[in-house]
């Protein structure tokens, strides 16, 4: 059954225990060790991904434009403009 929206959440669904309190300066500690506990990608890999990347997009861009043209043109012809 899907959660009702209107619906507050309870502390327990965030990660607080019923009698904890939330703390910035607790969030941010745990912010942090998380990131140092990141296994993070080596230049030569982010370098390809992010090329993958854009070539990925512009090909999918490409496409879309593509398809955008021809259902423009189809339209054009069935309303005989």
């Amino acid at each position: 059954m899907a959660r009702n929206p209107t619906r507050p959440r309870s502390p327990r669904s965030v990660g607080l225990t019923p009698g904890e309190r939330f703390s910035l300066f607790g969030f941010f500690g745990e912010v942090w060790g998380e990131l140092r506990r990141v296994t993070w990608p080596t230049r030569q890999e982010a370098t390809r991904l992010t090329i993958l990347v854009l070539i990925v997009s512009t090909a999918f861009g490409l496409f879309l434009g593509g398809a955008d043209l021809l259902f423009s043109e189809v339209m054009s012809l069935l309303a005989g403009t």
